[in-house]
C-alpha cells in the first residue's frame, strides 16, 4: 500500500482541523499527535514495507521521523457477530506492545484505524493508560468502541519522565481545544489505574467542561506492604534486567525458546477447555523481553513516584469534579484499590455509577468477560448531546448481547413453556404471533405480571419468531443510579430493561418512540399492577383518561390489547405492602423506597394513586405455564381528528381496557383444559420427542 508522506509542525493542537484527521485516517494513515511543551506536530506515515503477524497488525518500519508506528487491520472483518472468543487476546496486546517498545520522545495521541468506522457526529474518547503507559489497554475494545467514538489514544514511552501534573496538563490542553472545535459534544476521559487519577484532576480543573468519565480500578493508594519492599528490591537489583533475561535464560526476541513458547501459545488459543489460562500464561512468558524493557527497574521507580503524586492530587480534588462518572471495580485488585475510598469517591461524584465485577483482576479491560461498550449500553452511559436522550441515544444491542441477556432468563422460559397466541385480521385466533403487525409504529397496551415476570418470555419470542424489538416504557426507578432500591439490590438486574431498549415512562418518550415508527410496550397500570398485594392477580388498575390513545392516533399507531396469565401458577405472595407495613424495618425502607421513586400517578383518588415501591414477598411453586393472547390489532390510522373528541376517544379506551379483559378471562378459561399445563407432563413429553420440541396446548 502506497501512500504521501506528510509532515508538519503545528503550534497548538486547537490548529489541528477536524478535517485533516479525517483526511488522513480516509487515506490509511495512522495520525500521531506528538507534544514537546507547547508544540504538537501531526504525522501521517506512509503505508510500505510492511509485514503481516498471526496477530493481524501489519507493522510499518519506519516513517521520515524514524519512527515505528502500526496500523492494525480489524479481526472482525467478515465476521457476522461478535464473540468474546473473537475479540483480541491478551496475546495480541503484547505482540503489538513490541511496536511501542523502542519509542522515544515525549507523550503522544495515536488513533488506532481498526476504530476509524465511527458513526458521524461521535463523541471524543480520550484514552488514558495505567502503569505500562503503552495506550494499548483498550486493545480489546477498539472495533466495538470505534463504531461509537472517535478514540484517542495517550501512549507515554517507557523512558518518559513526564510528572503527572505535566501530563494533565496535556490532556487538559487536547480536551480544551477540542471543546472549542465540537463544544455541543461530550468529551469521554476513559481512564485506567493512574490514568483514572489524571482523568479525576483534568476534570476537576475543567468543571465547565462538558466531560464523562470512565474510571477502570482507579488507583486510590498504594498497599505499602507490598511497595515499600518493592522499591527496595529494586534499588539493590542491576540496571541491566532485560539484557540479564536475554543472556541468562535465553529470553531472546525471536530466539528458539520464546518462538517455542509463541507455539505452545498460539496451539492452546485453539482449545477452549483451560486454553485461555494456559495460552495467557505462555503468551507472558513469551513476551518477558518486552515487558521487562516496558517496566525497567527505573521506570518502576518512576512510576511509583508519580503513582503516589497522582493519587495525592486527584484526592485532594475530588470535591470538584461536576463530570459524570463511571466506576468499573475489579475484586480481586487490592494493590492500589481501597473499597473505602471507592465508596467516598463514589458518593462525591454527582450520577457516579458504580460497577463491580467481583472475578476480575486488575487488568480489567483485558479480560475476556469485559465488554465496554456492552457495560455503557446497560448503563445508559452513552450520549452524543449534552443530555442522555432515551431515544435518538439508544445503541441496538448485537445478537449475542440478546442472547447472552435472554440466556440468564433461559430457566424461566423453559419451566413455564410459554404459549403464544394471536388474532389474525379475519378475527381467527392462532397459535403464532402472525397476527402481530410487521411494520410500526405499533402500541401494545396489556397487563402487568407481578414484578414483571411476563417479560423475558414475551421479549425473546417476538424477537425470534418475527424479529420485532420492543421498546418498552419503564418506571423511572430503574435508570436512576443512587436509591435504596439500588442498595438492596444489584443493579445489574436492570441491565435486560436497558439493553432492549426501554426508557422511563413519560409523555415525550411516547412521542419520540411512535414518531420513529417503533413498536412500544405499554403498561397503564404501571407500578401498581406489577407490584399488586394479594388477591390482586389479573385485575387491572388504569387510569380513567385515555392518556395513549390520542397519541397513538396522532401517528396512526396499530393498538395491540394483549393479556398474559400463569403468575399464580408459579408463585403465591405471602408479604404484601399491607404485610410490611406492619413491621418496622420493611415498612421504613418501603416508605424511603416509595418517596425516592416518586408517584407518577400522584392526585389520583383511585387506588391506582396508592403505588407503594417495595419487594413482594414470594413463595415459589412447581412451575405451570405462561400463556399470552395478542388480540386483533386496533387501527387509529386516520381518525386523528376524531379522536380529538374526547368522549370518542374514551371509548376507544375504554374498548381497549376491555379487550385486554377478555383476553385475560379467555386464557383463564382455556388453561384448564391445557393437559400440559403442569410440569410433569411437560417434561415427559419432551424426554419422550426431544427437548427442543413444541409443547402442545389446549384445542384453539
Amino acid at each position: 500500500m502506497k501512500g504521501t508522506v506528510v509532515l508538519g509542525s503545528i503550534n497548538g493542537l486547537s490548529s489541528v482541523s477536524s478535517l485533516s484527521r479525517e483526511t488522513f485516517r480516509n487515506a490509511g494513515f495512522c495520525c500521531w499527535k506528538q507534544s514537546s511543551s507547547s508544540k504538537y506536530r501531526l504525522t501521517a506515515i506512509r503505508l510500505e514495507s510492511s509485514t503481516t503477524t498471526h496477530g493481524g497488525i501489519r507493522r510499518i518500519r519506519k516513517n521520515q521521523d524514524e519512527k515505528v508506528a502500526k496500523v492494525v487491520e480489524s479481526p472482525y472483518a467478515n465476521v457476522e457477530e461478535e464473540r468474546p472468543d473473537s475479540r483480541k487476546s491478551l496475546l495480541d496486546f503484547l505482540e503489538e506492545v513490541r511496536d511501542f517498545v523502542g519509542e522515544e520522545g515525549p507523550p503522544r495521541w495515536f488513533s488506532p484505524l481498526e476504530s476509524s468506522v465511527q458513526a458521524q457526529g461521535s463523541p471524543l474518547l480520550l484514552f488514558i493508560p495505567g502503569i505500562d503507559g503503552t495506550g494499548l489497554g483498550l486493545i480489546r475494545q477498539h472495533k466495538k468502541l470505534g463504531e461509537l467514538f472517535d478514540i484517542w489514544c495517550l501512549h507515554i514511552p517507557a523512558r518518559d519522565r513526564t510528572s503527572s501534573k505535566d501530563l494533565v496538563k496535556l490532556i487538559e490542553q487536547t480536551v480544551k481545544s477540542e471543546n472549542h472545535h465540537f463544544p455541543n459534544r461530550p468529551i469521554y476521559l476513559v481512564g485506567e489505574s493512574i490514568g483514572a487519577c489524571l482523568a479525576l484532576d483534568v476534570a476537576a480543573r475543567n468543571p465547565n467542561i462538558d466531560l464523562v468519565l470512565i474510571l477502570a480500578n482507579p488507583a486510590t493508594h498504594i498497599n505499602n506492604l507490598m511497595s515499600q519492599p518493592l522499591s527496595g528490591m529494586l534499588n539493590v537489583l542491576p540496571d541491566g534486567i532485560p539484557t540479564l533475561l536475554e543472556e541468562i535464560f535465553g529470553f531472546k526476541q525471536g530466539g528458539p525458546l520464546t518462538e517455542t513458547l509463541e507455539a505452545f501459545s498460539n496451539e492452546f488459543s485453539v482449545h477452549q477447555i483451560g486454553g485461555m489460562m494456559l495460552r495467557d500464561l505462555f503468551a507472558v512468558s513469551a513476551n518477558l523481553p518486552t515487558l521487562s524493557r516496558i517496566f525497567s527497574k527505573d521506570t518502576l521507580l518512576w512510576k511509583l513516584e508519580m503513582l503516589k503524586s497522582a493519587i495525592a492530587s486527584a484526592k485532594s480534588n475530588i470535591s470538584a469534579v461536576r463530570a459524570e462518572s463511571l466506576i468499573l471495580l475489579s475484586g480481586r485488585d487490592q494493590w492500589m484499590l481501597n473499597l473505602e475510598d471507592i465508596d467516598r469517591f463514589s458518593r462525591k461524584l454527582p450520577n457516579c455509577i458504580l460497577r463491580k465485577f467481583n472475578d476480575s483482576g486488575p487488568f480489567l479491560l483485558l479480560e475476556d468477560d469485559v465488554d465496554l461498550v456492552t457495560i455503557i449500553k446497560c448503563t445508559c452511559f452513552y450520549r452524543r448531546g449534552r443530555s442522555h436522550d432515551y431515544i435518538s441515544d439508544y445503541i441496538m444491542p448485537t445478537p449475542y448481547e440478546l442472547r447472552k441477556q435472554l440466556e440468564e432468563h433461559r430457566l424461566l422460559i423453559y419451566a413455564t413453556s410459554p404459549v403464544m397466541l394471536s388474532t389474525l385480521e379475519n378475527g381467527k385466533i392462532v397459535r403464532s404471533l402472525e397476527g402481530l403487525p410487521s411494520e410500526g409504529p405499533v402500541l401494545y397496551v396489556g397487563y402487568h405480571m407481578i414484578l414483571g415476570f411476563e417479560l423475558p418470555p414475551m421479549i425473546a419470542q417476538l424477537m425470534k419468531e418475527r424479529n420485532i424489538q420492543l421498546r418498552g416504557l419503564t418506571h423511572p426507578i430503574i435508570f436512576m443510579n443512587k436509591t435504596i432500591v439500588h442498595d438492596i439490590l444489584d443493579p445489574q438486574i436492570f441491565d435486560k430493561y436497558k439493553i432492549t431498549g426501554g426508557a422511563p415512562v413519560s409523555h415525550a418518550n411516547i412521542y419520540k418512540l411512535l414518531s420513529s415508527k417503533s413498536h412500544v410496550l405499554l403498561y397503564p397500570g404501571g407500578v401498581r399492577e406489577a407490584l399488586h398485594r394479594k388477591g390482586e392477580e389479573y385485575k387491572l388498575f388504569w387510569p380513567e383518561q385515555p392518556e395513549f390513545v390520542r397519541v397513538a392516533s396522532k401517528f396512526g399507531a396499530k393498538i395491540v390489547p394483549f393479556g398474559v396469565v400463569g403468575e399464580d401458577d408459579i408463585c403465591k405472595i405471602v408479604l404484601d405492602s399491607n404485610d410490611q407495613r406492619n413491621i418496622p424495618i420493611l415498612k421504613e425502607l418501603m416508605e424511603k423506597a416509595t418517596k425516592e421513586a416518586g408517584n407518577l400517578r400522584k392526585g389520583h383518588e383511585t387506588e391506582l394513586g396508592n403505588q407503594d415501591f417495595y419487594l413482594p414477598g414470594l413463595v415459589p411453586k412447581i412451575p405451570g405455564r405462561f400463556y399470552y393472547y395478542f388480540g386483533k390489532p386496533i387501527e387509529t390510522l386516520g381518525k386523528e381528528q376524531e379522536l380529538r373528541d374526547k368522549e370518542k376517544a374514551q371509548e376507544l379506551y375504554l374498548q381497549v381496557k376491555s379487550q385486554v379483559e377478555q383476553c385475560i378471562a379467555y386464557l383463564k378459561m382455556k388453561r384448564e383444559s391445557d393437559p400440559y399445563r403442569n410440569l410433569l407432563p411437560r417434561m415427559l413429553y419432551q424426554a419422550s420427542r426431544g427437548f427442543s420440541s413444541e409443547i402442545p396446548t389446549f384445542d384453539l
